[in-house]
């Protein structure tokens, strides 16, 4: 005997499952976040990529309710934790600082990358840029970025400069400074800022165009000497731009920002982002990012935004990196 089965048989269970699938994705975007959350700094501690992400972690955790916990993968200028990253689970668990290096920089100086600037990333929101300066150890007999650059340019290659990496932000801004000025510096690359910063307090180093070791310089280890910026900034009012110092077209930031593995839900996108932007606005929060001399962004700062912002900066280090002369490995 065949069983009596009617459209309204039929389209019951497949109702319930459907029902049943849209009830369960609710409830996971609304309770999104229900854990903690990892946030990986693709560099080792002390730098500026990882004081940023330490302070905005404490900032996320009041905002999301959830224990924002930092990890430093360092190596391979910030590729071994990106790429490690990629593979993360898309559900907003995991979260990167992304960086002008390794989002914008390395695609150019890397053969074999790991993973693809363009497609790996849902963008969260912009942080922060922050301006390079250009810092000497304390008792340097260079007291002016003049003095220095004309020392350079009477003895090539005699002054040896720290960076992050090859391609990283130090690296590329000092990179554009040999090029405005014709000096010419040498160049010593470490896995991280940190290490380089240890050294130029060690005067191992003769300078630095940095991003991140400005309480050295107001604890006076480290004297600024220019910041490389349109204008002053108000943690360093007494350091001139290299503008006022002579030297035109010197302009030179680090930018930082968040991001998921692509494939994260939109919804947890904006979830994240709301946070981000709610703690870039907390008075602690943001007095903690002015004080590493960072400039935090401000007004509109939505997800869309942020990835404009990151395929235009994929383009535009291709040039930095081609002025560097930084060849691909």
């Amino acid at each position: 005997m065949r069983p009596n089965i009617t459209l309204k048989t039929l389209c019951v269970p497949i109702f319930s499952a459907v029902l049943a699938t849209t009830v369960a994705g609710m409830a996971r975007a609304g309770t999104f976040p229900d854990h903690a959350i990892k946030l990986v700094v693709p560099w080792s501690p002390g730098g500026a990529t990882d004081v940023l992400g330490r302070i905005l972690a404490k900032g996320l955790t009041e905002q999301l309710k959830q224990t924002v916990v930092v990890e430093n993968k360092a190596g391979a200028g910030g590729n071994i934790g990106t790429t490690s990253f990629v593979r993360e689970k898309p559900d907003g668990y995991s979260l990167l600082v992304a960086t002008s290096s390794t989002n914008a920089a390395n695609p150019h100086l890397y053969k074999r990358l790991g993973f693809d600037a363009e497609k790996d990333f849902a963008p969260v929101a912009f942080v922060a840029n922050i301006p390079n300066v250009l810092e000497v150890p304390k008792g340097s007999k260079f007291t002016s970025v003049t003095d220095l650059i004309q020392y350079a340019k009477d003895k090539p290659r005699e002054l040896n400069y720290g960076s992050a990496g090859v391609g990283s932000s130090q690296h590329l801004a000092t990179s554009l400074l040999q090029h405005i000025t014709g000096a010419q510096f040498t160049h010593v690359p470490y896995k991280g800022s940190g290490p380089a910063v240890s050294d130029l307090l060690g005067k191992r180093l003769d300078f630095m165009i940095d991003t991140g070791s400005m309480a050295q310089v107001k604890g006076g280890n480290l004297t600024a000497l220019a910041v490389a910026s349109t204008r002053r900034i108000p943690f360093l009012p007494d350091v001139p731009t290299f503008e006022e110092a002579g030297i035109k077209d010197m302009v030179a930031s680090a930018w930082y920002g968040i991001v998921a593995p692509a494939g994260t839900p939109p919804e947890v996108i904006e979830t994240l982002n709301k946070a981000v932007n709610n703690a870039l606005k907390d008075p602690q929060t943001h007095a903690q990012l002015e004080g590493m001399g960072a400039q935090v962004v401000e007004g509109s700062n939505s997800s869309a935004e942020f990835a404009a912002f990151m395929q235009s900066e994929i383009k535009r280090y291709g040039e930095l990196v081609r002025m560097s002369g930084a060849k691909p490995e």
